[in-house]
């Protein structure tokens, strides 16, 4: 596996990547989310000429994972990540995650935020796993916060999804 710029030629994947990977919802109740309509090749192709979107591919460069972020409130923000079922729990959630999080540290943002399911159990403990901490309501920033209201008026319900931050460390900060 190895982690690459999303391609146009990838995007219909993409959305079959996130159609089959949001199935697994089922389990939970969250019935709406594996019903979502995936990304439109619109919105994906304006991540990736933005340079904000990643693909893990397997060895003959098949999309089998990707990762688009934004910026929140000054960090980066992962807006989605989706890996197809067959390759989930391999790593390549957190392969796409290392790519964003030196991604972003490059760039000189002071951290990633995401929001996800609290009680799903790849969802927050995989997170807190890679060191993201569940932020308190007051630590939510302005426009974080608004996307937490989008996420309501789609129907997911925000007592069910937790706002997760994880901090980079800034080459030269510690030696000031």
């Amino acid at each position: 596996m190895s982690i690459r710029p999303a391609r146009p030629e990838d995007l219909a994947s993409l959305r079959e990547i996130e159609w089959a990977s949001g199935q697994a919802y089922r389990e939970f109740g969250l019935d709406q989310v594996a019903d979502d309509e995936p990304a439109s090749i619109e919105t994906l192709y304006g991540y990736a000429t933005a340079g904000r979107a990643w693909v893990a591919v397997g060895p003959a460069d098949e999309p089998i994972g990707y990762i688009l972020v934004d910026e929140v409130d000054g960090v980066t923000h992962v807006e989605q990540v989706s890996v197809t079922p067959h390759q989930q729990g391999r790593g390549v959630g957190r392969a796409l995650i290392d790519q964003v999080r030196a991604w972003a540290a490059e760039a000189g943002m002071p951290a990633l935020t995401l929001t996800t399911f609290g009680h799903v159990p790849w969802n927050r403990p995989l997170y807190e796993h890679l060191g993201f901490r569940v932020l308190s309501d007051t630590e939510i920033g302005p426009e974080l916060r608004a996307l937490r209201e989008v996420e309501s008026a789609h129907g997911l319900d925000p007592d069910l999804r937790v706002v997760m931050r994880l901090d980079l460390l800034r080459p030269n900060a510690a030696t000031t």
